[in-house]
């Protein structure tokens, strides 16, 4: 089986996104954007390396964004694009695996598919490389200095490249060597490594790629990509039992009665714990914590909450908003309501600003209204890395 190894080229500045960091060190959904293009990578079983080309000056962030992943030294890169991949290449030189899949750091969302077809299209015969990309859709125009329409410019067989951009490794690396004793002005012009292998003579085909392996370039480009946003709703019952106090969002608030329950019988907090669950599938309380398991018997509510919102996080989510609306005739929650927020901001790890307490009554209707327990319903916002 053919070798590959997965150069990323994250040694630009990204004049374009602006932010306090280059944009491959933006955070997406939890992770960098470099950590999760190099998940993406590392993930596909036909990549058996994966190196990284940085910026000089950027070891303390690529240390970071790459922390607990056990990966070559980075290679730091050059005045241009085309010298940061020649530095890679170089690294590679020992290794000399049969191809070498060259891959944007700011093209987070790519797949083993995309990999795979790329890699195959690349090692047929008389072939040097192979580069993803989408045929082009739109109209083209040509225009004059003033932004005057010159000529409609047919778009049959034009492609918009993307990356990886795989090539048998001796061929694309004599290609940049050669490309190195340019002049620095024709070297920057070289904006990818298919324009290194035409210059060189290379025979190099394009492969469908997908509109999902987009290249994060501006800010607002991470703002369209950051995340699904995935909403879903909890609700639970718990009926009133002997007791002077309820437990409501983690707080006790005294009453004539207490709730029957075989954990403490918060229902604020059961029925946020549903919500929060099912905004990943996860199920219901009872499926995480059985009522028939003796282990979670007067147990603090608040557990299953910490629980569930740790389970979006191990998702690379974070929780956008809980709002919780309580259902009784008694207690009354308004006295209660700036201590309930605190209390549930504290456990799910946010800004009481991002927790929302409301209470009403059924006006006297149902068991709620017979004074026979109280209800809760809640709706959870989260938001996760798209699949």
């Amino acid at each position: 089986m053919p070798t590959c190894i997965a150069l990323i080229v994250a040694a630009g500045r990204g004049a374009r996104f602006g932010g306090p960091v280059p944009k491959q060190y933006a955070v997406l959904g939890g992770k960098t954007v470099l950590r999760h293009t190099v998940d993406a990578l590392a993930a596909c079983p036909s990549i058996g390396d994966v190196r990284v080309v940085i910026a000089a000056g950027d070891e303390a962030l690529y240390a970071a964004a790459t922390n607990g992943l056990t990966l070559p030294a980075p290679v730091l890169g050059g005045v241009s694009r085309q010298h940061s991949v020649l530095n890679g290449l170089e690294a590679l030189a020992n290794q000399a695996p049969d191809f070498v899949a060259i891959h944007d750091a700011a093209r987070p969302f790519v797949d083993r598919a995309q990999v795979d077809a790329c890699l195959s299209a690349a090692a047929q015969s008389g072939i040097d490389g192979a580069v993803l990309g989408i045929p082009l859709a739109d109209t083209l125009k040509r225009v004059d200095a003033a932004n005057a329409i010159t000529e409609t410019v047919p778009r049959t067989r034009l492609w918009r490249a993307q990356t990886p951009q795989v090539f048998r490794f001796a061929s694309l690396l004599a290609a940049h060597r050669r490309a190195a004793t340019l002049g620095n002005e024709e070297a920057t012009a070289l904006t990818d490594d298919a324009a290194v292998a035409e210059l060189a003579g290379l025979k190099v085909v394009m492969v469908p790629g997908s509109e999902d392996n987009r290249k994060i370039t501006t800010g607002d480009d991470l703002v369209r990509v950051a995340g699904e946003t995935h909403t879903a709703f909890g609700f639970d019952v718990h009926g009133f039992a002997e007791g002077n106090s309820v437990m409501l969002g983690g707080i006790a608030i005294p009453h004539q009665k207490g709730l029957a329950g075989h954990s403490d019988a918060d229902v604020a907090l059961h029925a946020l714990t549903d919500a929060v669950l099912g905004t990943i599938g996860a199920g219901d309380i009872g499926k995480h914590f059985p009522p028939s398991d003796p282990q979670w018997r007067g147990a603090s509510s608040d557990r299953f909450l910490r629980h569930a919102v740790g389970l979006v996080s191990a998702k690379g989510g974070r929780i956008l908003h809980l709002d919780l609306t309580v259902v009784c005739e008694a207690p009354k929650v308004g006295p209660h309501r700036e201590k309930m927020r605190e209390s549930i901001g504290r456990i799910a790890g946010i800004a009481s600003d991002r927790v929302s307490v409301k209470a009403t009554t059924t006006e006297g209707l149902g068991f709620t209204g017979r004074r026979e327990g109280i209800a809760a319903q809640a709706v959870a916002t989260v938001e996760l890395p798209r699949s």
